[in-house]
């Protein structure tokens, strides 16, 4: 199952620069996670300094 980017999402692009395929896109409120493309790694939960991205 992919990760998911909760309303907590400050949008400071942490997560899409740590993300090794790139799934992660800067959407209107929020970046949003692309669950075709993820693999479910947690790069991106690592590196959310608000803890906003969860499996």
């Amino acid at each position: 199952m992919a990760y998911q980017i909760s309303e907590d999402c400050i949008k400071c692009g942490a997560c899409a620069d740590t993300c090794p395929t790139e799934a992660i896109s800067e959407g209107d409120a929020t970046y949003v996670i692309d669950p075709d493309v993820c693999v479910s790694c947690g790069a991106c939960a690592a590196g959310c300094p608000v803890d906003a991205i969860h499996e």
